[in-house]
């Protein structure tokens, strides 16, 4: 097939979705699939940069004339399947690896205090960067393209806040390169991270984020300090974030500051994951998350929130815990005194490596070209051209 991947950027160092772009491209190269690109940047040293075709969006447009432009272009191409991440709307598939913005926007809003929630809302429907959003996921939403949802959770939020028909949502949760993140790491990094960390007998709990406020650090933060008071030997590791500072005087603030560590940006989170015993995300909204799913199969029980599509595939009590609340720090700190016990650990380590094993990258690609092949024989149900093409002949 002649497949098209829009992107905003094609590089696997900048995030969650272009990680799993590059990895999805590689992929398709390697099935033997003619892969395009369409994106503002690229990283050219990737190993794959020589086999694909590269489009180039202009930088510093709007989303919306991002979105024409990536039309403009597909146009011009001859393929069999277009499939956006997020970009714009002129595609067969749609994949916001975000979930719905307007569900994420609603979850933010627990974050704020009640003045600020109202000031907010005020802004979402007056100021011009809301009102462009608005208007592109009018666009991605509509038409007849298949959306594909990373979660049952991100699923019913595209069915409630973008009335999209059940019959054109596919679910397709994340996958996890097995070989990378698995527990054969454990034994050549955990000693050395941990001696570095300065962690000894204590149990180490793990977060890696870039948005701390979202991925719930203020929540885990205030929990240690009930670990602290109870006089628990736990101990947290913080991999990424940019914007730590608030949160390390929060720490000093609660008298925590001893037993967190900040490690800021990594190239290679897997020795960390091999230093850890628990990994611990009490989210406000994720709609798959990827770092959960790396965790699993590196054998570590997770802590969540059912505010985490990948909380989804968990069984609490048998994979880690899912709290209900994301701002509840004794419910959290209380599923973290559970996972002091190392037997507990032990027993769901396996079940955790069995559960990645189900959910794999090589999975998630075959349930991806699933997608792909069910768009192609609509088409020659139908009689047609594609979906694309027959929408925007009708608008």
């Amino acid at each position: 097939m002649r497949i098209g991947l829009v992107v905003d950027h094609f590089d696997p160092r900048r995030g969650g979705v272009e990680n799993w772009t590059h990895q999805l491209a590689d992929r398709l190269l390697r099935l033997g699939h003619e892969v395009h690109v369409v994106a503002e940047t690229f990283n050219h040293s990737l190993d794959s940069a020589k086999m694909l075709i590269w489009h180039r969006l202009p930088a510093g447009t709007s989303r919306i004339r991002r979105g024409q432009v990536a039309e403009s272009m597909l146009r011009k191409l001859d393929l069999d399947i277009i499939h956006d991440m997020g970009v714009g709307w002129y595609c067969d598939i749609f994949h916001p690896h975000g979930g719905s913005r307007t569900a994420a926007f609603r979850q933010n809003l627990m974050l704020a205090k009640p003045w600020m929630r109202r000031l907010k809302n005020l802004a979402a429907r007056i100021l011009p960067r809301y009102r462009e959003f608005d208007a592109l996921l009018s666009k991605q939403y509509s038409g007849k393209h298949f959306v594909i949802a990373l979660s049952e959770m991100v699923r019913r939020d595209i069915q409630e806040y973008h009335q999209v028909d059940s019959d054109r949502i596919r679910l397709v949760y994340n996958g996890v390169d097995i070989r990378r993140f698995s527990s054969e790491d454990r034994p050549s990094h955990r000693d050395a991270i941990r001696q570095r960390l300065g962690v000894t007998n204590e149990v180490l709990f793990l977060i890696v984020a870039h948005n701390y406020r979202l991925k719930g650090v203020a929540t885990l933060l205030h929990a240690m300090s009930l670990q602290l008071a109870a006089g628990s030997k736990a101990r947290l590791a913080i991999v990424g974030g940019k914007q730590s500072r608030p949160f390390k005087r929060l720490a000093r603030q609660l008298g925590v500051e001893q037993t967190v560590n900040f490690l800021g940006a990594t190239d290679d989170i897997v020795p960390y994951y091999a230093a850890a015993d628990v990994y611990v995300q009490p989210t406000f909204y994720d709609p798959c998350s990827l770092v959960v799913l790396e965790a699993l199969g590196c054998g570590l029980p997770v802590i969540t929130s059912r505010f985490n599509g990948a909380a989804e595939i968990m069984m609490p009590g048998r994979h880690g815990f899912v709290i209900d609340d994301p701002a509840d720090a004794g419910a959290l700190s209380r599923e973290m005194t559970k996972l002091l016990d190392g037997r507990i650990r032990e027993q769901m380590s396996h079940q955790c490596r069995s559960l990645s094993l189900q959910h794999t990258f090589t999975n998630n690609v075959d349930n991806v070209l699933a997608v792909y092949r069910e768009v192609i024989e609509s088409r020659l149900t139908t009689q047609t051209q594609p979906f694309w093409g027959r929408e925007l002949e009708a608008a």
